[in-house]
């Protein structure tokens, strides 16, 4: 070991720290020092720091003696200060060991009170404190919370002993037992903990001490912190700091209590004090609910003083950390002590409202109003929500695809959904998974469930785009299409029977719950309004209908990024025409089926030009992976076999023969690489012909009603300079046939999406044929890192996670190792042949904040993501101009003129 690591502090005194060193401190150390400095009535205690977690780590589990015997020295500064002693069987010293990792992770790692208690020190706090009952409830106390998270002895053992312990005293509450029966409860509570763990309950309180702090470190890794810090991006090596702290009691009596305060409405916003209080009880039986805790208007009646003194310090605090603050209080025989602060956790409406009133009371900058808003609120902003005041329990949890909460009837298939909502009725789609073919159903419902697929599947994905909830992967659900049910966790439902999803946690439930409405609320139109004077990428949409269009302009975009045309035919109208188009061998039928289709496309691009009026609509050229599009070869064969047992219909039978044969022969071993992108426009130049002169026809006819028309054609998956050229030969032939001399002034751009890994490397070459590169990042990823999307992410991308071999999804947070240095080659050699080069990102990382501020950081000109992914990108792109900001001053990003062509 090294000499550095050996001297190196490890054990900070509350007074020797600041709120500036919450990296080494944690967020509660870091506050709890910088509260004692400013000389509020806050326990005296030490705080263990993050670098002794990692060090834990590092040496399997074992705390190293030069931290040991920092923890004595500290131990012994805490009892100078409380004229008490570490274990003295007549004035005994007590501690709480807590966590306090840098990112508050409320509720998600352990802790222990009243720690320092054994068999004599029990007899001298009984002595001290003139009250049995209290010494010996602050006893059984620890060695419940001891046995449980220090020895691992299940919580239920402990609470059965209590359970029968105040039946057979004739107890209705354990409030009501005294000291005798608390006696009793503490040999049994020692048997359990002797039975399941193997060895006594340390009378030693060093030995507890240092197996408490080793059982907090250990909580940074439980289950539900792990799952914690993937759902909110933790990095997984913060460590947890141990702050530990002389303890101040709240069940001493009537004239104690403990409680938590909010100094605004956590679900409002709105500046008023706000919080809940129990009389003689510890800071646990507030939240674990074992007692109804008392609203805290009622300590003005109960306790003037200390309300009033509360309600002062509350306030300072506020104007100290410029936040809402989450205040933890004991009040021990009437004198208030202050436990912890820190920013509170508010719901999406109430940070919005917070940051935008502390901007207008000018306590806070813009930038700062901006940078508060946490990754998820503005989700939940725009989407209906379940009301958090309800308590539900979930059937079970799938992958929280999309957010937003809704409740329907079970609708089994796409055709099923779409007749029921016609009738009125709502819907919730539940499938295996989804395809393309279920779009209408996914439209008509008001959320979707599958069993299979990841966050970035078919019906995440689409369901995002619509702003529909979706709950993806859960694998408790079965579903059997024979009897019309699903049985979801222990619970059998049928066809039609009302179920609800939650797709911002995953969850589902039984039964209706009650909605929010998103809203647009004075607070939220200022606060997009501050982020756009501050971003400097651009924001645009994925939008593939006219109504999507539509929705991302109320929302705030600037153009649309990427229309997948192959999504303008999925309804059951036109999906047909498509399918026959694509089955058909002769180039006459397929030149007419071409024919039907070119109006509608016509007719969409026309209404999207007109609700784009001024701003750049790029559309990708039809890339279909074939398979998505052929109709149902199972069901096919099945209905041949039903006719041939019939022996009749033998024209229909003809018909399905040869459609089966058809669809057999365009079958590929891998469709995702097969005949799609450039590749199917190559091979039937037709096809784009048509879309291209949908296009241009649609412009002409937009222009005329005096819309501002901004094409911008991409070709998609090009690989090779040579696919480029050739295709943009072909829309600049149609273009100047459909457009003429009359219309030479319709600018229009011709560009690809770079979504294969030859083409970033040849972007230099690209580059010449293109004006503007858009970066397809799903499909990039895919071909990175050699994964099939939906196969990863249902077979071993949680085992990854799990193990640390990836520290984030790469479909969900953008590969910048990876994918990210492609991206970057890419616009830098595309930019050596053409520096007014237009560049974008337009995969579903487009509405990812972390692959925004990436974005930013490269200088692309903008991203592109769903239409109610907008106003948090806007955001986000704020925050990234924010961030670049800190890291370099001063420094301001140079962006180029785009030219039209």
């Amino acid at each position: 070991m090294s000499a550095e690591h050996i001297t190196k502090k490890q054990v900070y005194l509350f007074e020797e720290g600041n709120a500036s060193m919450v990296k080494l401190l944690g967020g509660k150390g870091a506050n709890l020092a910088e509260m004692t400095a400013l000389g509020l009535p806050i326990p005296p205690g030490f705080t263990i720091t993050t670098d002794a977690c990692k060090s834990y780590y590092k040496q399997g589990g074992q705390l190293p003696g030069e931290l040991l015997s920092e923890i004595r020295t500290a131990v012994s500064v805490l009892e100078k200060a409380k004229g008490s002693r570490f274990g003295d069987p007549n004035q005994p010293l007590m501690v709480s060991v807590r966590s306090g990792s840098v990112t508050s992770m409320p509720g998600m790692m352990d802790t222990i009170l009243n720690l320092g208690l054994n068999d004599e020190a029990v007899t001298g706090l009984a002595r001290q404190t003139e009250s049995e009952s209290f010494a010996y409830d602050c006893y059984r106390r620890l060695i419940a919370m001891y046995g449980e998270i220090v020895l691992g002895v299940p919580s239920l053992l402990f609470s059965k002993q209590l359970a029968n312990l105040k039946l057979q005293a004739s107890r209705e509450s354990e409030w009501e037992l005294n000291a005798d029966e608390w006696k009793e409860l503490i040999v049994r509570y020692k048997q359990v903990i002797k039975e399941h763990s193997g060895i006594d309950f340390p009378q030693d309180v060093y030995q507890q001490l240092n197996m408490a702090v080793r059982a907090v470190f250990r909580s940074w890794n439980n289950a539900r912190a792990k799952v914690y810090r993937r759902l909110y991006s933790i990095p997984h090596d913060q460590g947890t700091a141990v702050n530990v702290q002389a303890m101040v009691f709240g069940n001493k009596g009537p004239d104690s209590g403990t409680g938590v305060l909010f100094t605004r409405n956590p679900s409002t916003g709105c500046s008023e004090l706000y919080g809940e209080y129990l009389l003689n009880a510890q800071g646990e039986d507030v939240v674990a609910g074992i007692r109804t805790p008392r609203k805290l208007e009622e300590l003005r009646e109960e306790m003037p003083e200390v309300y009033n003194h509360l309600a002062a310090l509350a306030a300072g605090l506020e104007t100290h950390y410029r936040d809402m603050q989450d205040i933890e209080f004991t009040i021990e025989s009437g004198k208030l002590y202050l436990l912890q602060t820190r920013s509170g956790k508010r719901t999406a409406q109430a940070a919005v409202k917070i940051a935008v009133d502390l901007y207008e009371d000018r306590v806070i900058s813009k930038e700062e109003a901006v940078s508060r808003i946490d990754s998820g609120h503005l989700d939940q902003l725009l989407h209906r929500t379940i009301r958090e005041e309800e308590e539900l329990k979930p059937l079970a949890v799938g992958l929280p695809a999309s957010p937003g909460g809704a409740s329907g009837k079970i609708a089994l298939d796409a055709e099923t959904a779409e007749a029921w909502t016609r009738n009125g009725d709502h819907v919730i789609l539940v499938s295996a998974e989804t395809s393309p073919e279920d779009i209408h159903g996914i439209l008509a419902a008001d959320g979707v469930l599958t069993a299979r697929g990841g966050m970035t599947s078919h019906a995440a994905v689409v369901a995002r785009g619509m702003g529909k909830p979706c709950v993806c992967g859960c694998d408790q659900l079965n579903i059997d299409m024979k009897q019309r049910a699903i049985q979801v966790g222990d619970y059998s439902l049928k066809e039609g029977e009302i179920i609800s999803i939650d797709g911002a946690s995953g969850r589902v439930y039984a039964g209706n719950v009650r909605l929010s409405d998103p809203q647009m609320t004075p607070e939220l139109l200022k606060l997009l309004e501050l982020a756009d004077e501050i971003k400097e990428l651009k924001i645009y949409a994925n939008a593939d209908t006219p109504e999507d269009t539509r929705i991302s302009r109320e929302l705030g975009a600037e153009g649309v990024g990427l229309c997948r045309t192959e999504h303008m035919f999925f309804s059951n109208t036109r999906l047909p025409t498509v399918q026959s188009m694509i089955l058909t061998d002769s180039r006459e039928e397929r030149l007419s089926l071409l024919e039907r289709i070119l109006p509608m496309q016509q007719y969409d691009f026309e209404e999207m030009f007109t609700a784009m009026d001024g701003l750049p609509l790029t559309i990708r050229l039809l890339d279909p992976p074939l398979h998505e599009f052929l109709p149902n070869l199972e069901q096919l064969e099945e209905q041949q076999r039903k006719l041939q047992l019939t022996s009749g219909a033998v024209e229909e039978q003809r018909r399905l023969k040869g459609m089966i044969t058809k669809i057999r022969s365009l079958q590929e071993k891998n469709p995702m690489l097969g005949l799609r992108g450039c590749r199917l426009g190559i091979q039937f130049p037709e096809i784009y012909d048509m879309q291209i002169e949908a296009v241009f026809r649609a412009a002409k006819a937009a222009a005329q009603r005096g819309i501002e028309v901004r094409p911008e054609i991409m070709i998609p998956l090009v690989g090779d300079p040579r696919e480029l050229k050739e295709l943009r030969e072909l829309v600049d032939k149609v273009a100047t046939e459909v457009l003429g001399a009359a219309f030479k002034s319709i600018h229009y751009r011709v560009g690809t999406m770079i979504e294969v890994p030859r083409a970033a490397i040849m972007a230099d070459k690209i580059a010449v044929y293109a004006d503007f590169f858009s970066f397809g990042t799903n499909d990039l990823t895919q071909m990175t890192f050699g994964y099939s999307r939906d196969d990863a992410e249902n077979k071993f991308m949680n085992s990854y996670l799990d193990r640390n071999i990836l520290s984030a999804n790469p479909f969900q947070m953008l590969d910048q190792d990876g994918v990210g240095q492609l991206i970057e080659w890419a616009v830098a050699r595309g930019k050596t042949k053409k520096s007014f080069l237009k560049t974008g990102l337009c995969g579903e990382h487009g509405g990812d904040q972390s692959s925004i501020f990436f974005c930013q950081r490269i200088g692309l000109d903008y991203v592109s993501c769903s239409p109610y992914r907008i106003p948090y990108a806007r955001v986000a792109a704020a925050q990234a101009v924010i961030a670049a900001r800190i890291e370099a001053p001063g420094k301001k990003r140079k962006t180029e003129s785009l030219p039209g062509r």
